[in-house]
């Protein structure tokens, strides 16, 4: 299912117009707009009752510019993966990926397989912070005074942050998104999770981490249409050094989450496959 969600990146990058035509139409009155009635993404951030920046709203990711070698091998097409397929070409400058050997490994056994065996095959989720990395796949923030819930489209899943100043329990079961917990530095929600199982993947060029995975995610809303995240993964099982990636947001105005269910997505594909419209 992720390659449908990839193609229709790919074809956002080429005309970012289609947007409105794939999800729900729903003026949204609380948009600030220009005096054409066009949303104004470049407005300033809005601030909830007490006076926090309002981190609210149905997101995407902005595809990076690419890094990568082009004679790595993309577990889509056998090619050089597209830039938002792999979290290296999301890395800070100050910031690099330096593997331990097992996660070499795995890494390269997923690359020779095509990516055969990802979790999403199976329907299950896309973790942090690759359910946040393919643009046109969107999620929806919900904030509140007690916490926030991000919703994934892709799948139906969900994230709960914690903001109420609770700490991480001192026994954690392993879970796909972790147990997260945030504070506002600033305007900035700075998010530490851990407790995760080992099994979902980074990004969907197969990039492994363990369950001692642990990481910190800072969200800034730069105005009312574009956020910066940053994500530092610290997993001493797979990686040397923590390093910290930079995926930058946009909003999608007037719009809604649909309903993503698996069995549709198979009857759509199958369609897709007989030629059918």
């Amino acid at each position: 299912m992720r390659r449908f969600a990839i193609l229709f990146g790919v074809l956002l990058l080429a005309d970012g117009s289609g947007l409105s035509a794939q999800w729900l139409n729903y003026p949204d009155p609380r948009i600030p707009r220009t005096a054409d009635g066009h949303p104004n993404l470049t407005a300033p951030v809005p601030r909830d009752q007490s006076n926090r920046v309002d981190l609210s709203g149905v997101w995407t990711s902005v595809a990076p510019p690419s890094r990568v070698n082009s004679t790595e091998l993309s577990p889509v097409t056998g090619g050089a993966p597209p830039p938002f397929l792999n979290i290296e070409n999301f890395l800070l400058p100050s910031s690099s990926l330096v593997m331990l050997p097992e996660a070499e490994r795995v890494l390269r056994e997923r690359r020779v397989a095509n990516g055969a065996g990802r979790p999403s095959e199976r329907c299950l989720p896309h973790g942090i912070p690759d359910a946040m990395l393919i643009p046109g796949q969107p999620f929806k923030i919900l904030q509140a005074s007690q916490g926030m819930a991000i919703l994934y489209e892709e799948f139906n899943y969900y994230r709960q942050i914690a903001t109420d100043g609770r700490s991480h329990p001192k026994e954690l079961a392993p879970t796909w998104f972790g147990y997260s917990v945030g504070k506002w530095d600033g305007d900035s929600l700075v998010v530490d999770t851990r407790g995760f199982n080992d099994q979902t993947w980074l990004d969907d060029t197969g990039h492994p981490h363990s369950d001692a995975m642990r990481t910190t995610e800072r969200f800034r809303r730069i105005d009312f249409g574009h956020m910066e995240l940053l994500v530092t993964i610290d997993d001493p099982r797979s990686y040397r050094e923590p390093f910290t990636m930079r995926i930058d947001l946009r909003l999608i105005p007037d719009t809604e989450l649909i309903e993503h269910i698996c069995e549709n997505e198979k009857f759509a594909s199958k369609k897709i496959a007989a030629g059918q419209k």
